[in-house]
């Protein structure tokens, strides 16, 4: 025992020291963020996986950045911080933020900081003032935040996102194309109307006809077993203690029934994993809650989705429901339109021209663009081509889904693609 003393006070005083930089890093960092934001809340929070010190930082962030007397909101951004001298990576999130370390983060060994689209989550002011809910608005958001930020994290700056925060960093990037010198897009969709045809095109076009004639007869088997199906969403609800009183159960089944063939193809393609005729209905909704998810339609997944349909209504485009399948089965569902799950009493004027100027950047004048696409991803169908004289790169893996990442591809295309952000991240 009187060896191990000294080492044991050895590991403490190291270890206090340690804790003890560690604390006054993390005061540095904090009081060097509140020069940069004075007005805003930094709180530090646990560190993810490769980081040294994290923080919540809550912005009183400007509801309209042309008036100012406007007001204010909560805005909710998570920084982790590891190097100054590293790259950041910006995660511009599409709906409320997660707190997960990127795949571009972990891949470039870079800082990261998460921004929470306004309006959504914890960034979401009650009521919403859905005038200031705008694509331009929330770009003025994230200049903002980078143009502060990079007065600490010099170094190259890359935008990332996965779908419709994919096709905000696009959307960003055609605005402020010099505020990030790399733009990743995960399965980012380009609109090009309120219900764009290319969505239903594809399919009716993925895969095999034996496989989307499964796809049809399963969405008939769901309607055909109405009252049945309808018990098992009742027995489900009660289960989880979801109500359905802004979408009633019977007109979140037929919904189900329409959105199958879109989300079977975006989430799983797997043909073989389709119940045959012989199934149960108790088999048919546990499949078509693992595809469609019966809780999309509850009503707190209801409310939480607002902020999203109306910009897609507003602004986005979206896609419609092809009811050529079981349009003889349904008996609520009236409108190929998503405007049902919009925000009632509000403007839902669609501006056609936005994401087409989007799209037109992209393609034309988008450098240093990497975009990750599945195949069989529904969402795919609206993605961007970029123009050959463009320094960009587009990978689609062929059978893949919505899921797609990097690290999905073969080891070929991970080197192809590794190769190209090395290149860009050396560019003076």
């Amino acid at each position: 025992m009187k060896l191990l003393k000294p080492f044991l006070i050895a590991v403490l005083l190291a270890s206090t020291t340690l804790l003890f930089g560690h604390n006054i890093e993390r005061e540095k960092i904090k009081s060097r963020l509140l020069e940069l934001f004075p007005t805003a809340k930094i709180i530090p929070i646990e560190n993810l996986e490769g980081y040294s010190q994290s923080f919540e930082i809550i912005l009183n962030q400007l509801l309209d950045h042309k008036n100012p007397k406007k007001g204010t909101f909560e805005h909710h951004i998570y920084l982790s911080h590891s190097d100054f001298n590293k790259p950041m990576i910006i995660e511009t999130e599409g709906y409320a933020a997660r707190y997960v370390k990127n795949e571009v983060s972990n891949l470039l060994n870079a800082n990261q900081v998460v921004v929470e689209y306004r309006f959504y989550g914890k960034s979401r002011p009650n009521p919403v003032p859905w005038e200031f809910l705008t694509n331009d608005q929330a770009m003025e958001d994230y200049h903002y935040i980078v143009g502060q930020l990079k007065k600490l994290y010099k170094n190259k700056w890359i935008s990332t996102g996965i779908s419709k925060g994919g096709e905000t960093t696009l959307i960003y990037k055609s605005k402020y194309p010099n505020d990030v010198a790399i733009a990743i897009p995960y399965v980012a969709p380009l609109i090009d109307t309120q219900e764009d045809i290319r969505t239903t095109n594809h399919i009716n076009s993925v895969g095999t006809k034996e496989c989307r004639e499964k796809v049809r007869d399963f969405q008939r088997a769901l309607l055909l077993n109405r009252k049945a199906i309808t018990a098992e969403i009742k027995n489900y609800a009660t289960e989880k203690n979801m109500t359905f009183e802004e979408v009633t159960i019977e007109e979140a089944l037929e919904y189900a029934a329409l959105e199958f063939s879109f989300s079977f193809w975006q989430w799983s393609g797997k043909c073989e994993d389709i119940p045959d005729n012989s199934a149960s209905p108790k088999e048919l909704f546990d499949y078509m809650n693992a595809i469609v998810g019966i809780s999309f339609y509850n009503d707190e997944t209801y409310h939480d989705l607002l902020p999203s349909y109306y910009q897609h209504i507003r602004e986005l485009g979206y896609y419609g429901f092809d009811f050529a399948p079981v349009e003889d089965l349904l008996q609520i569902v009236k409108s190929t339109s998503n405007k049902r799950f919009a925000p009632k009493d509000v403007n839902l004027d669609y501006n056609p021209k936005y994401i087409k100027e989007v799209r037109k950047f992209v393609e034309t004048k988008g450098n240093k663009i990497l975009y990750i696409y599945g195949g069989y991803d529904t969402w795919g169908a609206c993605s961007p081509t970029p123009k050959e004289n463009l320094d960009a790169l587009k990978m689609v893996l062929p059978t893949g889904t919505h899921r797609t990442r990097i690290k999905h591809f073969p080891k070929a295309d991970q080197e192809k693609i590794m190769a190209s952000l090395e290149r860009w991240l050396s560019a003076k």
